[in-house]
């Protein structure tokens, strides 16, 4: 009897870690997309999504128009537009956003652009690598909404202090994105935070 109790206790142990966790990925994901915390920085990132021809598309223009916004609202002095191209492409994500950005008001040698990166974990890498050859420390994220956990663990893994500033407009602003966005980035985020380095490619491939 007292081994059938143990039994049940380990199983019943099992059975809450397996819930546990990934509601935990669920509520953590869920609160940074509907509870951003913004303060001022050194820099805007904007991280990368699709562009046509050097026209962004819907999703990286969301983007795009948020980093215009708080910016203009003086959070940080300096844009970073990360993204390489897909093959095939005649330019990259990080060049059509500073393009973009350029031809709406901001001034040219107010932006960089990082033309690196297909997947969060290396767009990280390289715009963090540049912020701390420049010296600076705290960086605004620009993405979707439910892309912002993820986005900040990753940038505060590598060394800097991460806010993210979510899209209000677009195809994946919360009003507009559902359920099945959120559980795969939860799932990309449960991914990374406990394989480490390992569950990147996996974490990548969800979200």
């Amino acid at each position: 009897m007292i081994i059938f109790k143990i039994i049940r206790r380990v199983i019943a142990a099992i059975l809450l870690v397996i819930i546990a966790v990934p509601l935990y990925a669920v509520g953590v994901t869920w609160q940074a997309a509907h509870n951003s915390l913004i303060r001022k920085g050194d820099v805007i990132v904007v991280l990368g999504a699709a562009q046509l021809n050097g026209r962004p598309g819907e999703v990286l223009q969301a983007r795009l128009v948020e980093a215009k916004r708080i910016y203009d609202l003086g959070l940080a002095r300096h844009i970073i537009t990360v993204g390489a191209g897909a093959p095939g492409d005649r330019t990259t994500e990080a060049a059509s956003g500073k393009y973009w950005l350029s031809t709406h008001g901001i001034k040219s040698k107010n932006i960089s652009a990082l033309e690196v990166g297909r997947d969060t974990w290396v767009s990280t890498e390289n715009y963090v690598r540049f912020m701390k050859l420049k010296n600076m420390q705290d960086v605004i994220i620009v993405t979707d909404p439910f892309h912002c956990r993820r986005a900040m663990t990753m940038a505060n893994d590598l060394g800097v202090v991460a806010t993210c500033s979510p899209v209000k407009t677009g195809p994946n602003a919360l009003a507009a994105s559902g359920k099945r966005y959120l559980i795969r980035e939860a799932g990309a985020y449960l991914a990374y935070v406990s394989l480490g380095r390992r569950g990147i490619h996996i974490s990548d491939h969800l979200g």
